[in-house]
């Protein structure tokens, strides 16, 4: 496939996002065994590991410091605080559920838009992103505790924060890659996350591995190497070809890969009022979709304060 054609960005995309709906089971699996802040730490170091593969990478970079502000803000958004916010909430909901939450991101990214870029937000997407809101709401009210979510409401909440630090990494994104390779910036991303959860090992909450695994392993080096490094960089790589608000779209697809992947591996089932609220969700963000503005490039800058 050529590379140059956008069918190579679409599909480098759509597998990002199947990628990134496994994820959710595969910390399923490991948080079974081993402590979030453990397993997350482990899949930034497998990440960062992969560095020695691709030297490349780092060669003839040019680094600008007026481009600091900008990747600090990247880095805290995603990995630090996304990772934090997500680890925790799959301790309370389940796969399927967060998975539906995410669908969320693109209306975010425009409303962050239409805060910090004065673009302009118009009234299907107000609509839409009411309704979207109103079904994950709905969603998290009706689920019951259960071995897979034990409290959906705080579980899907915290997914919820989980996608807004994602909306302010989207955003700065797509300013970097229009001078910093998708592959190097998914490296600063891995090595800045191993070095953020490394003193979280350390706290009085954090459990240390006892025992060996292996599933549970496998997971954290599937989350290491297919997600934070393969999902990362085919969406970084996607959203340096086409404008933030094209790629974004794609996160749609998510949660329908996700209540696959968690019903046939984990075996989570939705019921049919969980169907009609996750219906709600996908037709409030399918709503929010302007179709003029998904042609046009989104100017990014770093948000204000």
């Amino acid at each position: 496939m050529n590379r140059s054609h956008p069918s190579f960005t679409y599909f480098c995309l759509v597998l990002a996002m199947m990628l990134w709906a496994s994820t959710f089971v595969a910390l399923k699996l490991a948080f079974r065994v081993y402590d979030p802040m453990v397993v997350i730490f482990g899949r930034m170091v497998v990440a960062s590991l992969f560095a020695v593969f691709f030297p490349f990478v780092f060669r003839n970079v040019r680094f600008r410091i007026k481009d600091l502000k900008y990747i600090a803000f990247m880095v805290i958004c995603e990995p630090c605080l996304y990772f934090v916010f997500e680890a925790n909430a799959l301790l309370y909901t389940s796969a399927a559920q967060a998975g539906m939450i995410t669908s969320m991101m693109p209306l975010m990214v425009a409303i962050g838009a239409w805060l910090f870029l004065k673009e302009q937000l118009t009234m299907r997407t107000c609509i839409g992103f009411a309704i979207a809101v109103t079904g994950a709401l709905f969603l998290s009210l009706v689920s019951e505790a259960s071995d897979h979510g034990p409290n959906p409401l705080l579980g899907n909440f915290l997914e919820f924060l989980a996608m807004v630090c994602a909306s302010g990494y989207a955003l700065t994104l797509k300013k970097l890659t229009d001078y910093y390779s998708p592959l190097f910036l998914t490296f600063i991303q891995a090595f800045t996350g191993a070095v953020f959860f490394f003193p979280a090992l350390f706290l009085p909450g954090t459990q240390l591995p006892v025992q060996v695994e292996p599933l549970p392993i496998l997971a954290i080096f599937y989350l290491g190497s297919a997600v934070t490094l393969g999902a990362y960089g085919l969406y970084n790589y996607g959203v340096s070809k086409i404008p933030a608000s094209q790629a974004t779209a794609f996160i749609n697809l998510i949660p329908v890969f996700s209540l696959i992947m968690s019903g046939i591996v984990l075996g989570e089932r939705f019921s049919a009022i969980q169907y009609m609220a996750s219906f709600l969700v996908l037709f409030g963000v399918i709503l929010s979709q302007d179709r003029k503005a998904m042609g046009q490039p989104v100017a990014v800058t770093q948000p204000e304060g």
